[in-house]
Parts: structure tokens; C-alpha cells; sequence
């Protein structure tokens, strides 16, 4: 059997040890302080705490850019541009605070580029723009169809933009497989054969080889340039001084944007 501990043991006074005071503080603000100490979050200098983010100086804003208004300002820019990106002085403008900023309640791209969807061309970075500057389409080969013509039309007619540029580039593949097929007589697969339909009218059967391919990325070009002016609510606004549409090409050796004429 336990037997119960004995009832009338004595009990060994408790030590005590006095905790000084912190100074100019109450017994409340004292228990705060310790326990943030306690559980690291106490207050280090003036108004920094442990956990919460070093603050950090703002970066300099730049300065507004001036932003084009007419087709003219709009292709100046675009080769002011593509001279800094094919000679490595990229400035990689509107992308500070400030311009984030302004552009999430509006926006007011200078142009309008229908490209080409290959990784090697972004217009963004080929002409060194930053937000809120370009409105880009892309698709494989420039190829026109319903949706890419709605968002041209939406950038023209409800954005104001003045320049409309298609874009085409060197090492085309959606045109080398169209010219390919072409040659072949062989049918493409699935969707891939749509784009080559809509190409091949641009087919140059004059050259042969590398050069009918070559050929025929500047005859796509101007062929889609042409079909855009032939809208009718582009057409009235080219008459109006208000739109230019341009073809231009993009050169993967030396990354030179050039006008078609």
C-alpha cells in the first residue's frame, strides 16, 4: 500500500528576487515589452520591429515620357528604338513605379503591331518599349482572321492609335512550311493548314529555294498590309490622315527593323 504523504510537512519559504523597473514605464507597458521580447518581436531602435520589412527608399520616378500622337512621332520612336536594341542600349522605359501606377486605370499605346507569333521577335523588346506603349497581335505568319482583325479594330477605333505596323521576320516557318507544302503538294495538319491557305496567295513562283521563301515573307507582308487598308472603317481613317498602316520586316542576323515599301 502508498501511504499518503504526511500532512503536516513543513513548507520551505520561496526566495524571491526582485525584477528592477523599466524606467518611465508602467507595470502594463513592462509586461508588453517582455513579452515581445519573449516572442521576437520587440521593438529594436526607433519604430523598427523585429519581422516587419526593412524599409527601403523609394526609387527615383522618372520623368513622363513625351508620347507620340501622329503616325509620323510613332515610327520615329519604333527606330529610335530598334537602334538601341540592336546595339545593346536598351533603356527598358515605362516600367517604374509611377507608370504601373497610371496605367491601371488607363492606357494609351503609340502604336499598333500585328507580328508574327515566333519567341525570337517580340516587339516589346525589339523596339525597347515598356508598358502601356504598344499594343501587340501576334499570330503565325501575320495570318488575318476574325479575332486578330477585331483587335486591330478595337486598338484603331476605340484607342485612337496612329500607326498600325505588320510586322513579318526573317525565318519565317509559318511561311517556309506554306512554300514547302506548296511545293509538295502535301496537305498540313489540322489548323497549320488553314495559316498556309491564307499565306500562299503570297507565294513568289518567280525564285526558287531559300530565295522563293525569302521572297514570299515580304510578299505575305505587303499582301496583309493591303488587305488591312481595304477595311472599310481602317480605309477611312487612313483617308483621314488619322491612321498610317506600314509593312515592315525584322532581320534575326543583325536585329534591324526595316519599312517595306
Amino acid at each position: 500500500m502508498i501511504s499518503d504523504p504526511t500532512p503536516h510537512r513543513a513548507v520551505r519559504p520561496q526566495r524571491t528576487t526582485s525584477v528592477a523597473p523599466i524606467s518611465g514605464a508602467t507595470p502594463r507597458a513592462r509586461r508588453s515589452v517582455l513579452r515581445a521580447a519573449l516572442t521576437g518581436t520587440a521593438v529594436i531602435g526607433a519604430g523598427l520591429a523585429v519581422g516587419a520589412e526593412p524599409a527601403v527608399a523609394e526609387p527615383p520616378t522618372a520623368a513622363p515620357r513625351k508620347r507620340p500622337t501622329t503616325a509620323e512621332e510613332a515610327l520615329r520612336e519604333l527606330s529610335a528604338g530598334n537602334h538601341r536594341w540592336r546595339t545593346f542600349r536598351e533603356r527598358h522605359p515605362d516600367e517604374s513605379p509611377a507608370v504601373r501606377q497610371s496605367l491601371t486605370t488607363s492606357q494609351h499605346p503609340f502604336a499598333l503591331v500585328l507580328g508574327c507569333i515566333d519567341s525570337r521577335v517580340p516587339p516589346e523588346l525589339v523596339f525597347d518599349q515598356g508598358l502601356g506603349d504598344l499594343m501587340t497581335i501576334r499570330s503565325a505568319g501575320q495570318v488575318l482572321d476574325e479575332a486578330v482583325l477585331g483587335s486591330l479594330a478595337y486598338g484603331v477605333l476605340e484607342l485612337g492609335i496612329p500607326l498600325l505596323m505588320v510586322l513579318g521576320h526573317q525565318s519565317c516557318g509559318a511561311v517556309k512550311a506554306t512554300v514547302q507544302a506548296d511545293e509538295s503538294g502535301e496537305e498540313l495538319p489540322a489548323h497549320i493548314q488553314y495559316l498556309a491557305d491564307q499565306i500562299s496567295p503570297a507565294i513568289d513562283h518567280g525564285k526558287q529555294g531559300d530565295a522563293r521563301i525569302d521572297a514570299t515573307i515580304d510578299a505575305n507582308i505587303r499582301l496583309i498590309r493591303s488587305r488591312l487598308a481595304a477595311e472599310p472603317d481602317l480605309a477611312a481613317k487612313v483617308n483621314s490622315g488619322a491612321l498610317a498602316i506600314v509593312g515592315a520586316r525584322y532581320e534575326l542576323t543583325t536585329q534591324r527593323v526595316h519599312r517595306l515599301s
